[in-house]
């Protein structure tokens, strides 16, 4: 596993917060890149603490605005008073706490109001922890998302448009727009900086890059065969990422929270159901693979923990 340099450190969260990158800047500052999600926040706060020792928060970098890369943005600003820098496309409905446009309602999910103070635009630099980092678009699971990639070390954050085994669910086909070739794009792109070592948004840090790219293809191209197969995969996600929430809930108390979400409509529209049906469906397929477990019934999430 390649070294990092020694002014980066990760904190790798799970799957309802996303993965923290922190930046020694200098021997007074830091920067941090994503936050996590709102329930972990104060959890968050203290491990971003933690590694800050005696240097101060300067600056939060969004990769993107879905919930669990944002929702510690402003616990963070409010312990360390510092700037938060979101993708341009992003800005406007931020500034504005447009929820809708943000997906928060759309998705069922919940970020404390934040207020971005710049923009992070594909083609520009920042230095970060004493080295130059490239902002990339990075559409397809987001319309809107960045990488960061840094070329003398080669190593990129490249947030959910590629993981070790994946990435994450492309939302723009579920809302009927283009997301596919978009994705297709973007790993396209991750091949042409050949990175030597990647820094997911979820799971563990990799340097078989190569590996990963071509398993995220080999997916893609089975998405692609039947679209319904990525809508039935957001389905399950979603009800995965609230009971990670939740930890215990009966199964009404995940139909209140995604009944009447978009996402939820448009997914089991695509996948041929009605939206109770398909959540119904979900919650089926994630215990009889091992992901929830019943209790009287009552739905747990076996390991949902910050």
């Amino acid at each position: 596993m390649q070294r990092l340099p020694p002014s980066v450190r990760i904190i790798e969260r799970d799957w309802l917060s996303a993965n923290q990158i922190l930046f020694h800047d200098d021997g007074e500052s830091a920067t941090l890149v994503d936050t996590g999600y709102v329930k972990h926040r104060a959890f968050t706060a203290r491990l971003v603490g933690h590694l800050l020792g005696a240097r101060t928060l300067v600056r939060i970098l969004n990769t993107h605005l879905h919930s669990d890369h944002c929702g510690g943005n402003a616990e963070l600003a409010r312990r360390f008073p510092c700037e938060i820098l979101v993708p341009r496309a992003t800005f406007a409905a931020a500034d504005a706490w447009d929820e809708e446009q943000l997906t928060f309602k759309a998705t069922g999910q919940f970020c404390d109001r934040f207020h971005p103070t710049g923009m992070l635009s594909p083609g520009q630099t920042l230095v970060l922890g004493g080295l130059p980092w490239q902002v990339h678009a990075a559409p397809g699971h987001d319309p809107d998302s960045i990488l960061l990639f840094q070329p003398d070390e080669g190593i990129l954050i490249s947030a959910d448009a590629l993981w070790q085994d994946g990435f994450g669910v492309i939302f723009p086909e579920i809302s009927g727009a283009s997301g596919f070739d978009e994705e297709a794009r973007i790993l396209e792109v991750i091949e042409s900086l050949a990175p030597r070592f990647v820094i997911p948004g979820h799971g563990p840090a990799f340097a078989n890059v190569a590996e990963a790219l071509n398993r995220a293809r080999q997916r893609l191209a089975w998405l692609r065969e039947d679209p319904a197969r990525n809508a039935r995969y957001a389905l399950k996600v979603m009800v995965k990422f609230l009971m990670l929430e939740l930890e215990r809930a009966p199964p009404s108390r995940v139909h209140a929270r995604l009944d009447n979400t978009v996402v939820i409509a448009n997914a089991a529209s695509l996948a041929g159901m009605a939206p109770a049906e398909a959540i119904d469906w979900a919650i089926a397929g994630l215990a009889s693979s091992g992901q929830f477990a019943w209790s009287d019934g009552v739905l747990v999430c076996p390991g949902a923990h910050g």
